[in-house]
C-alpha cells in the first residue's frame, strides 16, 4: 500500500507505511500501524464491532482481540492522535515492506490479548520491530508494583505497632 502524499488537514502528519499511530483515548492510548492509503492495522476486541465501543473500558479487559484493517479515520473517531515512532531510537525499524506484509498476514486473525503483557502497544512494536514493547503497560505494571510494596509496608509497620502494643500489656 502506497502513502497518500498529502494526508488531510483534518488528521494532521503524513503517515507512512510501517508508522506507528498513537490515539489518544479518553484513559489510556490506543496504538495502530499505518498500512498506506489511509489504512491502518489494530486490534479491537472480539465481541465489539464499532470502533467508537473501542473506548470502552470492555476493551481493555478483553482477553482476545481481532486484528482488523481499518481506515484512520474511524479508528480514531472524536479523538485525537500522533505519528509515534518513539522507539526508533532504541530498536531498529524492520523494513516497511517487511512490516506491511507481517501485517497483512495478520488481518482478520483472532489474538490473544492482556492489558500488561500483550497490548496494543506490544502489537504494533512487534510488528515493527520485531520486539513487542509498552511503555504504556510498564508504567502501569511500576505503579501496580509501587502500590503493592506500599500496601506491604504499612501492613508490616501495622504489624510491627500491633507487636509492640501487645508486650506493653
Amino acid at each position: 500500500m502506497a502513502s497518500s502524499a498529502n494526508f488531510s488537514l483534518e488528521f494532521p502528519g503524513d503517515p507512512q507505511p510501517g508508522d506507528l499511530i498513537e490515539i489518544f483515548r479518553p484513559a489510556y492510548q490506543h496504538w495502530a500501524l499505518y498500512l498506506g492509503d489511509g489504512y491502518v492495522i489494530n486490534v479491537a476486541p472480539v465481541d465489539e464491532g464499532t470502533a467508537a465501543t473501542l473506548a470502552s473500558a470492555k476493551s481493555v479487559f478483553s482477553r482476545k482481540a481481532l486484528v482488523k484493517m481499518q481506515l484512520l479515520k474511524d479508528v480514531v473517531g472524536s479523538d485525537t492522535y500522533k505519528i509515534n515512532n518513539k522507539y526508533d531510537d532504541t530498536y531498529t525499524p524492520l523494513p516497511a515492506e517487511e512490516i506491511i506484509q507481517g501485517a497483512e498476514f495478520l488481518i482478520g486473525q483472532e489474538v490473544s490479548y492482556d492489558l500488561l503483557g500483550n497490548n496494543c502497544e506490544h502489537f504494533v512494536t512487534l510488528l515493527r520491530y520485531g520486539e513487542g514493547v509498552s511503555e504504556q503497560a510498564n508504567r502501569a505494571i511500576n505503579a501496580i508494583g509501587f502500590v503493592s510494596a506500599a500496601a506491604g509496608a504499612f501492613s508490616l509497620l501495622g504489624l510491627f505497632q500491633n507487636r509492640s502494643r501487645q508486650r506493653h500489656y
